[in-house]
């Protein structure tokens, strides 16, 4: 069972004046991996405040942590930023298929800042703010995770084929 935070990069999230529906369509996902939600955090787009909580994940010990908002191109837009700042290896790999997923149904998914890395052994992914948007984007990724989890918190195998 992999151990899973969240991190929501939302003003009016933090602010009370949106719901963070994009977090739950994580929760919904997150026991296929199979996880749990170990870590939630519902923060402004500010980046020493998101990379506070990254660090904090990761360095607890978390496999796996997933941003929600904050990798558009917005003047408040600043998760791509906070994660590069706090990881030690990209996994450029994972945003790139979540994009050519993403371009099969909007030219838009291009606009897409969102990174992914590795920080000592946990896996950090950015998705997008949109529930909709987050499913596409879990969807693309979600049958190589097992595996990626699996070399990264050295409970797999070798990846060789014979």
């Amino acid at each position: 069972m992999y151990k899973v935070g969240i991190v929501t990069a939302s003003d009016k999230g933090a602010q009370g004046r949106r719901e963070d529906t994009a977090a739950a369509v994580i929760r919904e996902m997150v026991p296929g991996l199979p996880g749990e939600v170990a870590a939630y955090r519902l923060l402004p787009d500010e980046p020493a405040d998101l990379m506070a909580a990254l660090k904090e994940m990761a360095d607890r010990g978390l496999d796996l942590v997933f941003t929600t908002g904050g990798t558009g191109l917005g003047p408040r837009d600043h998760t791509p930023e906070a994660t590069l700042a706090v990881v030690d290896r990209l996994v450029p790999g994972l945003p790139e298929l979540m994009r050519a997923k993403g371009l099969e149904k909007t030219p838009r998914a291009a606009l897409s800042r969102a990174v992914a890395g590795v920080r000592g052994r946990t896996l950090i992914i950015n998705l997008p703010g949109s529930p909709r948007a987050v499913r596409e984007g879990l969807e693309a990724v979600w049958p190589i995770l097992p595996h990626a989890l699996e070399i990264l918190t050295g409970s797999g195998g070798e990846c060789a084929r014979p």
